[in-house]
């Protein structure tokens, strides 16, 4: 006998879900709004400078030691071993930019004898600016192209629903980063428009099966064919979620520092996506009143000639 998942009232809790994504939207607003984005390098222009010592240093002795020296803003963390720091400066009011990397090594060899400057980037303020005008414009074009290929596939409704669900995801992977003060930079860029890849993908197919069901089940109300169709979808769903939750968690254990960023943004996008295709883009639908007269499939002209 085949294993079947038991049978999920989800429309009878779209209200508690709905409020609860409006708070989680709101937050996300308030943070942007009082502390905004901690943009990192790729964004704000700085300095990028590796080191090595002798003996293992902890960061937070680190930070202290450019913070004696004025250097403050600053993120330093474990690279490859105990013995390897990264240290990302932002721009530092009495400091030339393009020596902000030079002055980081000497404050770090006055501290610690002996030390070893491994690299040193320096990424301008001009090409910061660059990236933050061409990031912000491929999410709206991502958005608009997403709403634009759903309009056709299925219903203006459809388009709406999963735009909606997409911003609510991206504005909550924004809104982890803004709160939890994580750096954000070109590489959580690249995760968020993953993020808008995988919620499309799941919303494209639960919306499929709705549409399926509109057409096929002669009674029944909306909500009852759209609760017998996402609970039809949810075994595929938790699949897939499960298997690149997976994956994204051997990423965080063991990739590294250089891809935990990016590993987080994916992870927050996957779960919140899961949830947004199964409430948000479903919760919109009724909210617009969707109908089978919607969906309902043209009438064929007869091929018999009169």
């Amino acid at each position: 006998m085949a294993f079947e998942l038991p049978t999920i009232d989800f429309m009878g809790r779209r209200k508690m879900a709905a409020v609860a994504s409006a708070l989680l939207v709101i937050v996300t607003i308030v943070a942007l709004a009082i502390g905004g984005i901690n943009r990192g390098l790729d964004f704000t222009g700085g300095a990028l400078v590796e080191v090595g010592f002798a003996t293992p240093v902890e960061p937070v002795t680190v930070r202290s030691v450019l913070d004696d020296a004025g250097l403050t803003g600053g993120v330093v963390q474990n690279y490859g071993s105990e013995t390897e720091l990264l240290v990302r400066m932002p721009p530092v009011t009495g400091v030339d930019q393009s020596d902000l990397g030079t002055e980081v090594a000497a404050a770090l060899a006055r501290a610690f004898p002996g030390v070893d400057l491994r690299r040193s980037e320096f990424v301008g303020p001009a090409v910061g600016e660059e990236l933050t005008e061409k990031g912000g414009m491929a999410l709206l074009v991502a958005l608009a192209a997403v709403m634009l290929y759903i309009m056709f596939r299925f219903t203006g409704k459809f388009a709406v629903g999963a735009v909606v669900a997409l911003a609510h995801d991206v504005l909550i992977v924004v809104g982890a980063f803004a709160v939890f003060r994580w750096t954000f930079g070109l590489a959580e860029l690249a995760a968020l428009l993953a993020v808008i890849g995988y919620s499309l993908n799941d919303t494209i197919v639960v919306s499929d099966r709705i549409r399926e069901n509109f057409r096929s089940v002669r009674r029944g109300t909306p909500v009852e064919i759209i609760n017998r169709s996402l609970n039809q979808m949810l075994g595929r769903t938790l699949v897939t979620s499960l298997t690149t939750l997976l994956v994204l968690l051997a990423l965080l254990i063991a990739g590294g520092e250089q891809i935990t960023g990016f590993a987080t943004a994916l992870t927050i996008g996957v779960m919140v996506g899961t949830y947004s295709s199964i409430y948000v883009a479903a919760n919109v639908l009724l909210t617009m009143g969707i109908t089978r007269q919607d969906l309902a499939l043209p009438e064929k002209e007869s091929a018999e000639t009169p």
